[in-house]
């Protein structure tokens, strides 16, 4: 007889669909009460469209009653949460669906695996287990086989194993036979008698009159209505499932949980499983991360570089300079004139690390039968300090040399080569304006041009000398000064605006300032650096967007999937853990891969003489950014997966 706790109770239950957006509601099921034990055979019987597949999902809990109640060993089904339903899929149901209902991207055996995936069992067991299944069922020979490459009857019975696979404590068969020959139809239903004989409650939907009557039990459907119960046999099979003590196992298993290891290793794993189905799609995708990251990385590592070229350029002519020309700024002012006087009143203003006196002029030099034009630089010894220049051969001249009006100069790489050719100059002598002069000195290369005229192309001598004996005159080019910090630079042109101008009385001078000029074309370069890493980021974001709408159309086409892992007793936090997962993969994989391009385009680029400093920071961010991306433009596909209804998503093409 059976127990006195019906293991499934339906008092009054009906579904209704529509009535929602104004359309009439439509009853499928109208008010169905039924009781089926623990180890019953039952098959509800009906016509196309009288409810019992509709009946079916709800006692699946693939579906809620729009009314009536719906109790589970005692425990009413209206009070579970989602995970306490996703478990009782998991764990109490297996669905043998007509259309089988297979995952197309797994062979047989990870098909079979799919509901002890969700139940966090190890590896090892799952797949000895689902092997085990297999070979019980004829399939020991087409476990790597997918959906595919199997007929019906053995996709059919793939799915028999995977509804086992967790125990299989109530087998719903909808429809088992109908998509089958008449041969694999009785295998499959052989095999669901001897399920029902060994302790499983089968419970069969069919409109096959003869494979109801393969049953215990025949419940008959039409028009959303019970209208016969019938019941062969009153001799059950020991069940394997007892509703005593079940709702204290349920809430055991609902709060215990596999480890999060557990659960991101088995997302990712079928994440690159999925990614080896669909390669070319998985590239496409790839790809625009792939150059939005390598875009970031090489724009900005080229910004960096020019940015770094400029300062090194600039470092040649001195990043914290001033120079006190002579000369009001004024439209109408004082011509004025400076003079040595005024130098060191210059190196008594506060931050003032050094001044010096230039003196700028043309001459002629000759050497042997060459004749040149070129520029002089009168100077102080003090010149290599403050116009950071050193000489790249011999040396420069001394404190002695400007006092004695030594006759010594330095040439620029230009007038070497000019005058000398590839020769070495040191300890040679010049004419200059046909005074001789000994060469002591050439100049390191600048490679850079000021204004109107080229510093290699210059000869320097000392002041003293250049000033008296070549020049003729006293009266200052501009005065250098080194200034001992830069961030103080405007309070020290004030400061020498108003020395100077106590000492000559009027305004007669102005004052350059080289170190906020330099600062100001420094803050120009960061900014061009930073458009550029912005212009690379919008093809990262477009990248991203991609991915989105990758996973948007990968979602609709992997509705049913979607629904067959929902009914296996995957919960909404499992389906969104998976197809995030997805996204993150392909902006992980894409982000490496667009590290990689990334550097070796930079690396081409290097040997193609384009400055280029890679920046570690850049690359982490580039690839972080990626990594973001997948998150947050995989985040909405994900959870649009997750909110699928079960009952739709198994319906879907």
């Amino acid at each position: 007889m059976p127990a006195s706790l019906p293991l499934i109770e339906l008092v009054e239950v009906r579904r209704a669909y529509g009535g929602t957006d104004g359309s009439p509601a439509v009853d499928v099921l109208r008010g169905i009460s039924l009781s089926i034990h623990a180890g019953e055979f039952v098959a509800i019987m009906g016509a196309s469209g009288s409810g019992k597949s509709t009946l079916m999902h709800i006692l699946g809990c693939l579906d809620r009653p729009s009314a009536g109640t719906y109790r589970f060993a005692g425990q009413e089904i209206a009070a579970f949460s989602a995970d306490a339903l996703a478990w009782l899929r998991r764990e109490a149901f297996g669905f043998v669906f007509q259309g089988y209902h297979l995952i197309r991207t797994l062979d047989a055996l990870q098909n079979v695996e799919v509901p002890a995936v969700y139940a966090g069992e190890p590896v090892a067991q799952r797949e000895a287990r689902a092997r085990a299944l297999l070979t019980r069922l004829g399939l020991e020979t087409r476990t790597d086989h997918r959906p595919g490459q199997l007929s019906g009857g053995q996709q059919q019975r793939v799915s028999i194993a995977r509804a086992l696979m967790n125990g299989g404590h109530i087998i719903l068969a909808d429809e088992p036979t109908g998509a089958l020959d008449s041969q694999s139809g009785a295998e499959v239903m052989a095999l669901l008698k001897e399920l029902a004989a060994s302790g499983h409650t089968v419970i069969l939907i069919t409109h096959d009159r003869d494979v109801a009557a393969q049953a215990r039990r025949i419940i008959e459907i039409r028009d959303g209505r019970i209208i016969a119960d019938n019941r062969q046999s009153e001799v059950l099979a020991k069940p394997l499932l007892e509703p005593a003590g079940f709702a204290a196992r349920m809430n055991e298993g609902v709060a215990r949980a596999a480890s999060l290891w557990t659960d991101t290793r088995e997302a990712v794993t079928s994440a690159w499983r999925t990614f080896g189905v669909n390669r070319f799609r998985t590239l496409l995708t790839l790809l625009g991360i792939v150059i939005g990251v390598a875009s970031v990385i090489v724009m900005l590592a080229i910004g960096t570089g020019t940015q770094a070229k400029v300062a090194q350029k600039m470092a040649l002519f001195g990043t914290n300079r001033m120079y006190v020309v002579p000369g009001s700024d004024e439209a109408r002012g004082l011509g004025g004139t400076l003079s040595e006087q005024d130098v060191p009143l210059v190196r008594e203003v506060p931050n003032v690390a050094a001044a010096m006196p230039f003196l700028r002029g043309q001459v002629t030099l000759r050497a042997g039968h060459v004749d040149a034009g070129a520029t002089i630089w009168a100077v102080t010894p003090d010149a290599p300090r403050i116009l950071n220049w050193q000489p790249v051969r011999g040396q420069f001249f001394t404190w002695s040399d400007e006092r004695d009006l030594a006759t010594v100069v330095l040439l620029g790489k230009k007038v070497r080569e000019r005058l000398f050719g590839s020769a070495d100059a040191l300890g040679k002598y010049v004419l200059v304006n046909n005074v001789p002069f000994q060469v002591i000195g050439e100049l390191a290369e600048k490679g850079a041009v000021t204004g109107d005229s080229d510093d290699d192309d210059v000869v320097m001598m000392p002041f003293s000398t250049g000033s008296r004996r070549v020049l003729g005159k006293t009266n200052l080019s501009w005065i250098s000064v080194l200034l001992d910090d830069v961030s103080r630079s405007d309070q020290t042109v004030k400061a020498l605006t108003d020395q100077l101008q106590a000492a000559h009385h009027v305004r007669d001078f102005q004052i350059y300032n080289a170190a906020a000029a330099i600062q100001a074309q420094e803050d120009t370069q960061r900014t061009m650096t930073l458009m550029l890493g912005l212009i690379a980021a919008i093809s990262l974001l477009v990248g991203g967007i991609g991915v989105m709408n990758i996973m948007l159309m990968t979602v609709k086409e992997r509705t049913r999937e979607i629904g067959i892992r929902m009914a296996t007793g995957a919960r909404q936090r499992d389906i969104q853990r998976q197809f995030l997962t997805e996204a993150v993969m392909v902006s992980l994989v894409g982000g490496s891969a667009g590290v990689v391009v990334g550097l070796a385009t930079g690396g081409a680029l290097i040997g193609w003489d384009v400055p280029m400093i890679f920046s570690v920071r850049a690359i982490v961010g580039a690839f972080a950014c990626a990594l973001a991306t997948g998150l947050v433009f995989g985040f909405m596909p994900a959870r649009q997966a997750a909110r699928l209804d079960p009952v739709v998503a198994l319906g879907s093409d």
